[in-house]
């Protein structure tokens, strides 16, 4: 039986970041490879499979050889979104993603759809639960948005997962050695991939695995890079299991079930030594024996979906799925308590979430002598998560329950040839449960500090997003955008900073749900050889949620607050030829919040809440049928706030890599940090005054890569 749906394959070059250089390597690489069907890319984030380049908002899609080019320079995930994605904050460099937003916001991250986001409490590290290797491309919708629901009060980051190759039976096998620029024995670091996938009458079967292991970082001045509390990518190994088997009942109707288990675990090597802010010597670390147990990540995630290309005329999605989330971290001086012995130690904190859930969405088409098109659907979600204390087994944050249920329906009508209106409505009904509880009192070692009475408030919301495309010329295309975005605030940070007695859950102001209005205006342009797109953005909450860190007692805050953020993203591209092509972006943001409560916002948001204004320029070449290089520049911008002690020093990065293909397979080198620069990265200049998160960022970095397919 022939599926069409099957083996096609869906290519785009995007305005901002087209490599046509590594695509043409990678596709002389293989002599047997189909002609690319060069039809617009649908868009799975959108629910209503909205065509990339047709939205009335800011879409961008991230190709497999885009991210095999930043994997050529870098492994880690937060860096790559940074590289990429306008508007994106630069990457901690570590196993945390607090203070990495996007436009200023928090983003929902998803897997297939499958939220990796803990609306209950946000432990930070929902960008690292599958390994790149897996993930075909990333799509990236800019600004609040309520398709998928709860948390993309920023954007939705979508990872797409791996699907079978044509042909019965494809094998992949990857190697990457990694080291600092003095080969130093504990700088050095390996990866190693294989997949396997295939189709054999109605089936089609994909498994992957992988595995790394990762050295320490070394900074431009030949220093460790300092260890953090939150959790880090350095000195850790990680693995990652994939699989997806699907079956087509007919030519229409298929069934797919996947599975992915991610697990990262930190070394025990290593202990911090504290830096000196003041005097700008950065946080480093040592060989030591650290206290309490390696912080980890381990991530499961199951998935069933149905779809049907033709059920009464129309298109039918449908999956099913389950997620179980486990983050431990590291030991901190806030949780003592007394051993067997009589002395004081102290505890550590892990995270336990579980999510079950159900998405269902129809499509029709054609309607309206092939005017209007409409999407309706129903979201279905229940969170468990609790946080504790491994060592002594005390709840730190409370078992919370949340139920979730939201329909939709989302039009889109042809008004004139030109012109296509784009509106939608979704509303949400959410329930939370949480129990009686006390909170910790974390300076005394036998009693606990407040007592906590549960409730179960629950929460309507309808949300309301409205577009227009107008395609004025053949080159160019001007749309607008209002959209709503619905999240909850990290009701675990909520419930464990209570501190006043006689507190209910019922009557938490705190715990009131977070509703962004997005607005959006811009412009596409496309002159054959060159690409334009600017876009201009506001994004206000009334009641929103400002990140703020209480050194009094020791924990993060979210300061309930309106705030009101401007933004400007420009993305541009020259293809010089069919062999050189080049790009740049330049974003800008501002923000403030209402800190007096005044209703009037008044003080500035910080870089643990906004990005600084960025440039980025990056050139790809193909010199010929075997070599590709790359060359991309980031220019963090000085930025000054309100408060002096956050105030940022910008620096520039520099990247390269180049892909070759050999007579057999293809080998990549890659320099992160190409000249060396030594630099404080931005969450620590700007998002936190501490001597203990006073990080240099990763020096000069050489990564050695090997492919082969067959």
């Amino acid at each position: 039986m022939f599926h069409p749906t099957k083996t096609r394959t869906a290519w785009l070059v995007p305005v901002m970041l087209g490599l046509p250089g590594l695509a043409a390597a990678q596709a002389s690489d293989d002599e047997t490879t189909a002609s690319p069907d060069l039809s617009p890319l649908v868009v799975t984030a959108t629910r209503n499979k909205s065509l990339a380049g047709e939205t009335p908002q800011k879409v961008t899609v991230i190709t497999r050889e885009q991210i095999e080019q930043q994997l050529a320079i870098t492994d880690d995930p937060g860096q790559v979104l940074s590289n990429l994605i306008p508007s994106y904050s630069p990457s901690r460099q570590k196993l945390s993603n607090a203070g990495e937003t996007f436009r200023g916001r928090s983003p929902l991250f998803l897997v297939d759809g499958v939220p990796q986001t803990n609306p209950l409490r946000d432990s930070a590290r929902d960008s690292y639960t599958i390994d790149l290797s897996m993930v075909e491309r990333i799509e990236v919708i800019h600004g609040a948005s309520a398709e998928h629901g709860l948390g993309a009060t920023g954007g939705i980051i979508n990872y797409v997962t791996k699907r079978a190759d044509a042909g019965e039976l494809n094998q992949h096998v990857g190697v990457r050695l990694t080291s600092d620029d003095d080969f130093e024995s504990e700088g050095f670091g390996h990866k190693l991939d294989y997949r396997i996938s295939g189709q054999r009458g109605d089936w089609d079967y994909l498994a992957a695995a992988s595995r790394q292991q990762r050295g320490v970082f070394y900074d431009g001045n030949d220093d460790v890079v300092g260890i953090a509390y939150p959790g880090e990518l350095q000195d850790s190994t990680s693995y990652d299991l994939f699989g997806k088997l699907g079956y087509w009942l007919d030519d229409d109707q298929n069934l797919e079930l996947s599975f992915n288990h991610f697990e990262l675990e930190e070394g025990d090597d290593y202990v911090p030594v504290p830096g000196d802010r003041d005097a700008g010597i950065p946080t480093t670390a040592r060989k030591g024996d650290p206290d309490g147990d390696p912080g980890y990540n381990e991530v499961t995630k199951a998935r069933l979906s149905y779809s049907h290309a033709d059920w009464f005329g129309n298109e039918l999605d449908a999956q099913v799925y389950r997620q179980r989330f486990r983050a431990r971290f590291a030991t901190t001086p806030y949780f003592p308590f007394l051993d067997d012995n009589g002395e004081t130690r102290f505890d550590q904190t892990r995270n336990e979430s579980d999510k079950l859930g159900a998405k269902f969405t129809l499509n029709r088409s054609g309607l309206l002598d092939d005017r209007l098109a409409v999407t309706a659907g129903l979201d279905l979600l229940q969170d468990e998560t609790r946080q504790m204390l491994v060592h002594t087994e005390r709840t730190y944050v409370p078992e919370s329950r949340f139920r979730n249920l939201a329909p939709f329906l989302q039009g889109e009508f042809q008004l004139l040839d030109p012109l296509t209106l784009h509106a939608g409505v979704r509303h949400e009904y959410a329930e939370l449960d949480v129990d009686d509880f006390s909170t910790i009192d974390r300076s005394n070692v036998t009693q606990d500090n407040v007592t906590v009475q549960g409730g179960d408030p629950s929460f309507d919301e309808t949300l309301f997003n409205a577009g227009i495309v107008y395609q004025a010329t053949d080159w160019a295309q001007l749309y607008a955008n209002y959209s709503e975005g619905f999240g909850m605030p990290d009701v675990g940070r909520v419930l464990r900073g209570i501190g006043e007695p006689g507190q209910d859950i019922d009557t938490l102001l705190q715990l009131q749900p977070i509703v962004t209005d997005n607005r959006e205006i811009g412009a596409r342009f496309d002159w054959d050889r060159y690409g334009l797109e600017l876009s201009y953005y506001e994004s206000d909450s009334d009641f929103g949620e400002r990140l703020a860190f209480d050194s009094d007692r020791g924990i993060w805050v979210g300061n309930r607050e309106k705030t009101e953020i401007r933004g400007l993203e420009v993305t541009g591209e020259m293809r010089v030829n069919d062999a050189h092509d080049l790009t740049v972006s330049y974003t800008h943001a501002e923000g403030e919040s209402d800190t007096d409560g005044d209703g009037s916002v008044d003080t500035e948001l910080t870089g643990l809440n906004i990005a600084p204004d960025t440039l980025k320029l990056a050139w790809s070449a193909a010199w010929n049928d075997r070599l590709s290089t790359h060359l991309q520049s980031r220019y963090y911008f000085d930025r000054s706030v309100d408060d002096p002690e956050l105030e940022f020093d910008g620096y520039g990065l520099v990247d390269a890599s180049l892909a070759y293909r050999l007579p057999v397979g293809r080998a990549t080198f890659g320099i992160e940090n190409l000249t060396d620069e030594q630099y404080i990265t931005y969450y620590s200049q700007a998002g936190r005054i501490s001597d203990d998160y006073y990080f240099a960022g990763r020096g000069r970095t050489f990564t050695l890569g090997y492919q082969l397919d067959f």
